[in-house]
Order: C-alpha cells, then sequence, then structure tokens
C-alpha cells in the first residue's frame, strides 16, 4: 500500500506511452506511464499504488516508503558489497532492480503469489537478464519456509492483499521463521500501514520486540501524530543499527519522514503485546480518501 496516487487518470506518459491493463489474481492491474520520468512506470491494483518503476534508471525511487526501504538496502552492508536478498511480495520488483543496480551479483529471491501479476510486469517492465533475482510463485510464508537456514542477509516484508498485510504475516511464529531464514547479523524490514488509534502498528512494533533485540521504524509526521493513515517501514535486527544514518537519510527525503527506536519507540508502543497466530488480524483496511 503506497498511499497517494500519482497522476491518476493519466493516459500518456513523457514518450508518448499508453497505460496498461491486465486482470492478474489480485484483481485489475494497471500500468500507468509516468508524465516526467520517460522510462518511469507505476503499478495499481484495482486503484490502489503498489510500486513506481523507472527502467531508464532502477536507482530511482518514488514512493516514500520504497526510498525508506532503499535506504536500508544501503546501509546493511558496506557499499556495493552483494547481499541474499529475500523479497517477500514482488509487485513490480522496484526494490530487487535496485539492489540489483546498487549492489551487482547480489542473490535474490522473490516470493509473490500472485502468478499472473509476475508475469504481466515481466511482459511489460521486464528484469535485467543479468540481474540475479529468482521469482517463485508462492504465498509469502510458505515461500519463506523453504528458504535455506541463514540464507538471507535481508529479509524484505512488502506483501498486501487488496491494500492490507495478511493476518498470517503480522505474527510472532511468522517473525520466527524470518529469523531460522536471516544469517547471523542478518536484518527484517517491513512496510507496514495503518491510521488511527494506530494499533496495528504498536502491536507490529511489541510483536518485533519479542523477537530482535534492535528496532526502528520510519513514518511521515503526520502517520506517527495519528493524523492520518500511511505507512511506516520497520527494521529489526540483533545487531545495533545505523540509527542516525537512516534518520539523516529519512529527514532529507523529499517528503521528510521521523525515525524512532530504543526508549522512545518502546514508549510509542505502549502496552501492545506481541501478536501471535491464533489471535492475529490483517491490517486495517485504508479509508478510500487514501488514494484520491
Amino acid at each position: 500500500m503506497a498511499g497517494k496516487e500519482k497522476g491518476k487518470g493519466r493516459q500518456r506518459g513523457r514518450g508518448g506511452a499508453e497505460a496498461v491493463v491486465g486482470q492478474v489474481d489480485g484483481g485489475l492491474a494497471r500500468l500507468e506511464p509516468d508524465r516526467e520520468r520517460a522510462d518511469g512506470w507505476t503499478l495499481l491494483i484495482d486503484g490502489a499504488p503498489q510500486s513506481h518503476v523507472d527502467l531508464g534508471d532502477p536507482g530511482y525511487l518514488d514512493f516514500s516508503y520504497q526510498r525508506r526501504l532503499g535506504h536500508l538496502i544501503d546501509l546493511c552492508a558496506p557499499a556495493r558489497q552483494p547481499l541474499n536478498v529475500l523479497h517477500l511480495g514482488g509487485g513490480a520488483f522496484t526494490l530487487a532492480r535496485y539492489t540489483a543496480a546498487s549492489r551487482p551479483r547480489s542473490g535474490q529471491q522473490v516470493v509473490e503469489i500472485d502468478a499472473a501479476l509476475t508475469a504481466f510486469v515481466r511482459e511489460h517492465l521486464p528484469l535485467d537478464p543479468q540481474a540475479r533475482v529468482r521469482v517463485r510463485s508462492a504465498d509469502a510464508r510458505a515461500g519463506l519456509a523453504k528458504v535455506p537456514d541463514g540464507w538471507a542477509d535481508l529479509v524484505i516484508a512488502d506483501v498486501f492483499s487488496g491494500a492490507r498485510t495478511p493476518a498470517h504475516l503480522t505474527s510472532a511464529e511468522f517473525l520466527d521463521d524470518v529469523r531460522r531464514a536471516l544469517a547471523p547479523g542478518g536484518w527484517y524490514a517491513a512496510n507496514l500501514a495503518d491510521g488511527p488509534p494506530l494499533a496495528f502498528l504498536r502491536g507490529q512494533i511489541a510483536t518485533a520486540a519479542s523477537r530482535f533485540g534492535q528496532l526502528a521504524l520510519a513514518a511521515d509526521p503526520v502517520v506517527w501524530r495519528g493524523k492520518r493513515f500511511g505507512n511506516a517501514v520497520l527494521v529489526a535486527a540483533d545487531r545495533e543499527l545505523p540509527v542516525a544514518e537512516f534518520t539523516r537519510r529519512v529527514a532529507s527525503d523529499p517528503h521528510p519522514g521521523r525515525v524512532e527506536h530504543g526508549r522512545a519507540l518502546a514508549d510509542f508502543a505502549g502496552g501492545a503485546l506481541p501478536v501471535r497466530d491464533a489471535s492475529a488480524v490483517a491490517s486495517p483496511e485504508p479509508p478510500p480518501s487514501v488514494f484520491r
């Protein structure tokens, strides 16, 4: 769930390209050409924006949450060092493309349940054949279960069914399997979405804190204050996170965000309890105004 839709209703991009529409398992997929970037495209499912891709510049990240995840890809290891990255949720493969461009020779696995969406994106926004990206059609948790122990340096969860994170990807048991797949010192990053009163987000912080020693969370100030529905990017690890640099980068983005960690983040979570499989629920449905 990416929040505000850019260029809604646009038919032609700067290069004269037209929108492309196709039926996928998750609904009606639409690729809208970017009027400001000749090789840019926005992927929408049933009108909800999912990803933005610039085929000519895969290092360009348009959506705020993707920029924040891109910062974490940058900070997870020294520059240009290859990583093993597991992407739960494929969309238009924006972050896999970014990783391949910024960290050549990285090994990447993408788990995307919507096989028709994968085929649609591959046809119209093909991946660089030199990128080492393996795409598996499976439920995110089932695909995670097949990843070898300790394989991933970074696990990125960006999974939405419609505009909601499925319940079975919000629990402590899910994070137990994430930890199993992570290499020692590996990071977990998740794109979450919530609105007032932020009960879902507080529960996700408490759940991650029950499984990882270090957390940080980035969101727009209006989301932090519970004034608007929006995205938040959570990062968790068992080693010290470069919070100061992450904070600087998020604050310097075109749409500046705020990062909290440590005691301030624990205080924000308040008395929220970790989520278990037996009690897990999907993230809240965003209000219609989010996509206007």
